[in-house]
């Protein structure tokens, strides 16, 4: 079986070796516009990463899903955050978990539960471990007598789909690719990829609440899940199937974005669609970035709900080869199940006469209007470009770190009023910190009719050493902007660790308190996740 890096994003296969990356880093950090100090390292060995020996020890009835070898120990200390890939590089795992357990069903699970409550042992749910914000970060308080990662990988099946209703219950570990094989057996879709997609599993979708294909309407996790399963340490917590619901407080909506504090999600029944036969699409250029945000609200606000909705400025644009530098790219697009039921085609060219009136050019050579499933894609052109460059792009990081350069991104989103401001401090933010060789570039991932979700990537020369640190300070200063910006904290990367002092200035107090009330009656010992969005 393919193995993941322990330290990094992806498998152990994939991804450039170290004598490729030194020779294309040159040409990298040419392209990038970012000098690095020209010395490209190697990641330390696992076989040379020194380990504190575990603090406890699986019952017998639990030593068949239990592992506690360095391998299974360090792949689970860390997400994958900048600092998180940065720490693992250099062979730091200062909160590996005493044990990862890997259950397989939902009675594995309980009884797993029910030992760490009575042995004081933290819990810490673990997906595909794709978290950037510290969510599966083993850190937890020192009153518990260990900590156990709970892996729940070997539960990945799709366990059931109702065709009538076109919804499927899915398993909490099913990777993207792996949920996606199971539905295209009857010419079925979820239709949901997160930047993560290859690696990260239904339950991680839904314990943070993340944002998928869908850059208008459906843009999260949220509207696609029917009813939510979680086993807690109180009990099962189980919702009922309903295409909606107005009693009460809803309990599905309490679980997504819970990040394993009120329960580990087990499986959850999502809608499911027809997959998609026909799509349209164009790559619009502005020449500045304002006009294309004039254009974005227009179409938020239009009605038109395209599928593919997301400006990317000049700079962005031209690092992933989609452009020149010299204009903002806004792709757009529209699928659905045939043109007889969506008029892709005339939606797109609605769509295009509204980027026109906000100074939009486009090579109507390049206009996809309609294709159909199966019909070539075209990857060459700029669309193509970017997308396959979104997709590598967690890959490329790893580079990056052993090139010494810092990459990373933070996301928000905001009121269509509020923007301009909170871009424009936001990057007088960055550029502060990242001075004086920095560059911060953004783009719109996601469109609302009252607002837009803007993604910012920086790079920077690495300071060797001081890497954590560094970004530490970047983040402090760019998440004061976002916050005095009116903007959230987290569009779709959720909470963790990372986002805890911004988040508590963001929640209202009395929600605070009424979260904390339902913690403790689902897990009254605080084992789930200890330090997430709550102090126990």
């Amino acid at each position: 079986m393919r193995r993941r890096k322990h330290w990094g994003w992806g498998y152990e296969d994939d991804g450039w070796s170290a004598q490729q990356l030194k020779a294309a880093a040159a040409g990298l950090e040419e392209h990038l516009q970012i000098g690095g100090d020209g010395v490209v390292r190697e990641p330390v060995a696992l076989e040379d990463v020194v380990l504190p020996a575990p603090r406890v020890a699986a019952p017998q009835s639990l030593a068949a899903i239990c592992a506690s070898d360095a391998y299974s120990r360090a792949s689970h200390a860390w997400g994958k955050s900048y600092s998180d890939v940065v720490r693992g590089f250099h062979g730091r795992f200062d909160f590996a978990p005493d044990l990862v357990a890997r259950p397989r069903g939902e009675r594995d699970v309980e009884a797993v539960l029910e030992w760490a409550a009575g042995a004081n042992v933290a819990l810490v749910p673990y997906g595909g471990g794709t978290s950037v914000t510290g969510g599966v970060t083993c850190d937890v308080p020192a009153r518990f007598d260990g900590v156990v990662s709970l892996d729940l990988g070997a539960m990945d099946r799709v366990l059931q789909i109702d065709d009538v209703s076109r919804a499927a219950l899915i398993q909490a570990g099913a990777l993207g690719p792996g949920l996606e094989k199971q539905l295209k057996a009857l010419d079925l879709t979820l239709r949901f990829y997160p930047q993560s997609f290859e690696l990260s599993t239904l339950g991680g979708w839904v314990a943070t609440r993340a944002g998928g294909h869908f850059a208008t309407a459906e843009t999260h996790i949220d509207d696609l899940v029917e009813s939510v399963r979680a086993i807690t340490p109180s009990g099962a917590w189980q919702s009922r199937r309903l295409p909606g619901s107005g009693a009460g407080v809803s309990p599905d909506r309490m679980l997504l974005g819970s990040e394993g504090i009120l329960g580990v999600v087990t499986e959850a029944w999502v809608r499911v669609r027809p997959r998609p036969q026909a799509h349209s699409l164009a790559a619009v250029r502005f020449t500045s970035f304002a006009d294309g945000i004039e254009a974005l609200r227009a179409l938020a606000q239009s009605g038109l709900r395209p599928s593919n909705c997301r400006l990317i400025d000049a700079d962005e644009a031209r690092m992933t080869g989609a452009g020149d530098g010299s204009e903002a790219l806004l792709v757009l697009g529209f699928e659905g199940a045939s043109e007889s039921v969506v008029p892709v085609g005339e939606l797109l060219d609605r769509g295009l006469h509204i980027c026109a009136e906000a100074g939009g050019e486009w090579d109507e050579r390049a206009v996809r209007r309609p294709r159909f499933a199966g019909d070539p894609a075209g990857s060459g052109d700029a669309v193509g470009a970017w997308r396959a460059a979104f997709f590598r792009a967690p890959y490329l990081r790893d580079a990056f770190v052993a090139m010494g350069i810092l990459s990373e991104t933070f996301e928000t989103a905001v009121t269509w009023e509020r923007f301009g401001a909170l871009h424009e401090a936001v990057t007088r933010a960055a550029c502060e910190a990242l001075a004086p060789a920095g560059r911060i570039t953004c783009r719109i991932s996601h469109v609302y009719p009252d607002g837009p979700a803007p993604y910012f990537t920086v790079l920077a020369p690495a300071r060797r050493g001081e890497e954590v640190a560094q970004w530490a300070q970047i983040k402090a200063l760019v998440s004061d902007a976002l916050a005095a910006g009116g903007g959230t904290i987290t569009h779709h990367h959720a909470v963790g660790r990372d986002h805890r002092p911004w988040y508590d200035r963001q929640r209202p107090d009395p929600f605070a308190a009424a979260l904390a009330a339902a913690k403790r009656a689902v897990d009254p010992d605080g084992i789930l996740n200890p330090g997430v969005l709550i102090d126990a």
